[in-house]
């Protein structure tokens, strides 16, 4: 116990100096949950649980709203705007205009090299597509019931079980973690069609240097792709992140023991504990950015040493002020997205706000 406590010191002082370097604000939203504020400033607009950020090619930052069952967002000009969604829940609209379409618990959205836009619609089973020239939304993946099927054939035909995020590949296929099933389904954008890229449909343990192919997953959640073409994941019940080498078809273990905890920080990132990490993104550098949710931080397994550093937040659940990300309490956050510039936005779930961390 003593060496522990003595690691844990020496830890808040290594990510102090780190974090250090960095600056925290509200990027869209009050505090407060609710909807309002579209065509004015994104700071005095009203947002209901952001999840997934992203960057669009239009240069705009787009966000998923899971309670607010919508797609907003914000100009480079810090305009807010909705992009679809009524705001009430459902499942309807396919084939019609995006802003008259419902949702049931949007979690995460990306574009494809064209601009059409691809929305993880959870609770509908379902990957939306909204297409960028007309702004009509259809179903691209999911028949809308839960399920595991379909493997081979159409993604339209096949069923998913709550789909939480989604992210295209340097090859152009979209991958999904079907939560869910405990996989990572694959649609090949040139057929359409589904399969199963990892997981065994059950969960368990996911062994360093294990195959890609018939290792078990333990609640695949979020996933991004290096500048190697590596992917990245993280595991919502595993509590830990995994690096999938396509090329080699192995995984290797980067970060969590896969008990659940707010341990380690400073120290070696596969020896520390990690809460539920619902978001990651991958920066030029090859580090990787999580959102801890269930400790209420922004953690980040550093490329060049292997350490997990404390990059905002404080381990307990908050709405914190601006300033100094080591002393903003954050709500159970879920999206992040580091932008070209190295800035990292931030979907502060449960403070409804949209934050983002930028260098001094």
């Amino acid at each position: 116990m003593r060496t522990l406590n003595l690691l844990a010191l020496g830890a808040l002082a290594l990510t102090s100096l780190h974090a250090e370097e960095w600056t925290i604000s509200t990027f869209a939203g009050t505090g407060k949950q609710g909807f309002g504020g579209d065509g004015g400033q994104a700071t005095a607009a009203l947002i209901d649980n952001p999840f997934g950020v992203v960057r669009g090619p239009d240069g705009a930052m787009w966000f998923c709203e899971y309670t607010g069952q919508r797609i907003r967002h914000v100009a480079p000009d810090g305009t807010i705007s909705t992009m679809a969604g009524t705001g009430k829940k459902g499942y309807s609209g396919d084939g019609g205009p995006a802003l008259e379409a419902t949702f049931n618990l949007p979690h995460e959205l990306r574009f494809d090299n064209d601009g059409n836009y691809f929305i993880a619609d959870m609770t509908n089973h379902a990957i939306r597509r909204v297409d960028a020239k007309t702004g009509i939304i259809t179903t691209f993946a999911g028949t809308g019931q839960a399920g595991y099927s379909g493997d081979g054939g159409p993604a339209n035909k096949a069923q998913l079980k709550q789909p939480h995020s989604i992210q295209f590949g340097p090859d152009g296929d979209l991958y999904i973690c079907d939560i869910g099933n405990n996989v990572v389904r694959k649609v090949d954008m040139k057929t359409g069609n589904i399969s199963t890229f990892a997981g065994t449909g059950k969960p368990g343990p996911t062994p360093d240097g294990s195959p890609i192919q018939g290792t078990p997953l333990k609640g695949p959640r979020s996933m991004d792709f290096d500048k190697e073409g590596n992917l990245w994941l993280v595991m919502r019940e595993g509590n830990q992140v995994l690096k999938m080498d396509l090329k080699a078809g192995v995984i290797h273990h980067i970060a969590g023991t896969g008990a659940k905890g707010f341990t380690g920080n400073g120290g070696p990132a596969k020896e520390a504990t990690l809460s539920g990490p619902k978001g990651v993104s991958i920066d030029a550098e090859g580090n990787a950015w999580l959102a801890d949710t269930e400790s209420h931080s922004v953690r980040m397994v550093e490329a060049k040493t292997g350490k997990l550093l404390l990059m905002a937040g404080t381990g307990e659940k908050g709405d914190g002020p601006d300033g100094d990300p080591l002393k903003c309490k954050m709500a159970r956050l879920h999206g992040i997205f580091v932008d070209a510039d190295g800035s990292v936005y931030i979907g502060d779930s449960e403070t409804h706000r949209v934050r983002v961390l930028r260098k001094k």
